[in-house]
């Protein structure tokens, strides 16, 4: 139906609400008034919820584009679409453009209420939601609207600026939280769910646009996702899709999933979340390459020796180890996490900023790898500290007995292209080491007929420039170089150009969660942090037949003590190519 377009006038719209049609659209106010007036005179008898009769008003009017004092008004009356005038009349009677739904589907597990509910509160407090806005929890617990209200508020906080009207925005955002009990595989569940959604919708906006978040186990993905399709998917809007991650445990998985998933969605609706990506210091890395002049220059073979990328945590599995066991280090963090920091630091400048432009250089990277050798890999399992206290990773009850899960590895990598052929690419991350840290360090070349070689000594991993950029905890940027010690005589000392965020920008400012950005590109339709379905394919092809290779051999982890640097492997495959890993030196 016309949804009342003949009635016109003002209704007292609230002055929170942002208006749909600019302030300097008046004259298209104007043009909606004189059409609906003439509406009215050609079709008297017209009721208030038919459409103007446009032909009858266009031959009564013709064009009113000569009294119009911004230009807007050029084209014909009859124009004016349909469309325009439900914008204009839903703007009349209070209501906005488009309403947002957000359905956690898994809400009641552990990363829905610590991670995502807060996210989405974080969001709405900052401002960055639509007017009008309903979120959804979606799992197979009993709960009511209350008792879901009551589980997800023990974890939203208002953080730096928790005083400023903290409690009464709380309040608003669990107004809007609604819960429903289903079946992940039953499309009836998610057929109920999408009614319900369509009834709250209908009092908010003529048009509804809707994100469901996959927070479930990737054995139910596809079934969440023929419900969305089949069942809960917006009638008036966009539906988008967000999935976790793991995305398969091999090449072969992976490719059924997402063969699976594109069955009933198209790759636009797929939103395959990786949080490291919205990391503040990895989404930075394409401004600090790309616009600063001083960097672009030296990104090659030509001055950069090598480059290493670490992660490492100071905990183990924690009770998680049966989860982990069925995954190990390599595909929890280096086959995702990991490769994808390294495909942004690699990749060539994009045509644009478009998303798709940068994902296509990245898969560049990613298909100019060379495959993973054994001799290139070091696997390693945490054993009891050296006093005994801290358990091993097999005391954890859920782990299998007698596991060869690997909880460290480390692997060199080679990109086979003009600008990267002969660098290593040194990788390696696990759990139960000496710090949690994450950080890249890009290590340049040594400068050639150094004049102060004398005053530098022999140690030239000593005195090499390095950039480091230092993801967490603490994100900084430093770059290390050498320089002459104050006083007199001449001492050269080794020292570093320091940028720490929390001291340049603030505490506030570094507030924003990974989670908090990433839905704030699915509600944008920003994919420039998501993953492509071939940029997957390509990452599982590079690191499968090394997995297999593990699986099928039996490999023996090289054990570590927890709490330690990690197996002494690690320090023989960077010696294998003449360096040192730059965290052993700090």
């Amino acid at each position: 139906g016309s949804r009342g377009l003949l009635s016109c006038h003002r209704r007292g719209r609230s002055t929170l609400q942002k208006p749909l049609i600019s302030s300097a659209s008046a004259s298209f106010q104007k043009r909606c008034e004189v059409v609906i007036s003439a509406a009215s005179t050609t079709s008297p008898s017209s009721s208030s919820s038919a459409q103007p009769d446009m032909e009858a008003v266009k031959q009564s009017h013709g064009s009113i584009g000569e009294n119009d004092e911004n230009g807007l008004m050029d084209a014909p009356l009859g124009s004016i679409t349909f469309e325009e005038f439900a914008q204009y009349q839903a703007q009349e009677s209070g209501k906005s453009e488009s309403t947002l739904s957000i359905v956690v589907v898994g809400a009641s597990g552990d990363l829905a209420k610590k991670k995502i509910f807060p996210a989405l509160f974080a969001l709405y407090y900052k401002g960055y939601f639509p007017e009008t806005f309903t979120i959804y929890g979606f799992a197979r617990t009993s709960m009511d609207d209350e008792e879901f209200r009551d589980l997800i508020s023990m974890t939203l906080l208002c953080r730096i600026d928790e005083a400023e009207n903290c409690g009464p925005k709380m309040d608003t955002f669990l107004d809007r939280c609604h819960y429903f009990s289903g079946q992940y595989d039953s499309v009836q569940s998610f057929t109920q769910l999408g009614a319900e959604l369509d009834a709250q919708e209908a009092m908010l906006s003529s048009t509804a646009n809707r994100i469901f978040y996959l927070s479930v186990p990737p054995n139910i993905f596809t079934n969440c996702a023929q419900g969305v399709s089949n069942g809960a998917s917006s009638k008036t809007g966009w539906s988008r899709v967000i999935v976790e991650k793991p995305f398969g445990r091999d090449t072969e998985s992976s490719r059924k999933l997402s063969n699976e998933l594109m069955e009933c969605l198209t790759e636009d609706q797929i939103y395959r979340i990786d949080h490291y990506l919205a990391k503040e210091l990895v989404d930075n890395l394409t401004v600090l390459r790309f616009s600063n002049l001083i960097f672009e220059p030296l990104w090659n073979r030509n001055h950069i020796r090598n480059v290493q990328i670490i992660f490492s945590e100071d905990f183990g599995t924690e009770g998680r180890g049966g989860y982990f066991d069925n995954y190990g280090i390599i595909r929890d963090i280096m086959q995702n996490h990991l490769l994808q920091v390294l495909a942004i630091l690699c990749m060539e400048p994009p045509v644009s900023l478009d998303a798709e432009h940068i994902r296509d250089e990245k898969v560049k990277v990613l298909q100019s790898m060379k495959p993973i050798t054994m001799d290139d890999t070091v696997i390693g399992q945490y054993k009891k500290d050296r006093t005994g206290k801290l358990p091993s990773y097999l005391d954890d009850d859920t782990v299998p007995k007698g596991s060869l899960c690997p909880t460290f590895a480390a692997v060199a990598l080679h990109i086979k292209n003009a600008r990267w052929d002969g660098v290593p690419f040194l990788m390696k991350a696990g759990k139960a080491l000496e710090k949690r840290e994450a950080q890249i360090r890009v290590q340049f070349r040594h400068v050639p007929g150094n004049l102060y070689q004398s005053k530098l000594g022999t140690d030239l991993e000593g005195v090499t420039n390095e950039l480091v950029i230092r993801i967490q905890p603490d994100e900084a940027m430093y770059l290390r170089l050498n320089n002459k010690v104050p006083g007199l005589g001449m001492r050269i000392d080794r020292t570093k150009l320091d940028l720490s965020y929390h001291q340049e920008y603030g505490e506030e400012s570094m507030s924003a969660g990974a989670y908090e950005r990433l839905i704030l590109d699915v509600m944008q339709g920003d994919k420039r942090m998501f993953i492509r379905s071939d940029e997957l394919d390509a990452a599982w092809e590079l690191f499968t037949p090394l997995l297999h290779h593990l699986d099928e051999a039996k490999a023996q982890p090289e054990l570590y003590p927890y709490g330690s640097r990690g197996p002494i492997g690690a320090h023989y495959l960077a010696s294998k190519y003449g360096v040192r890993w730059g965290d052993a030196q700090e």
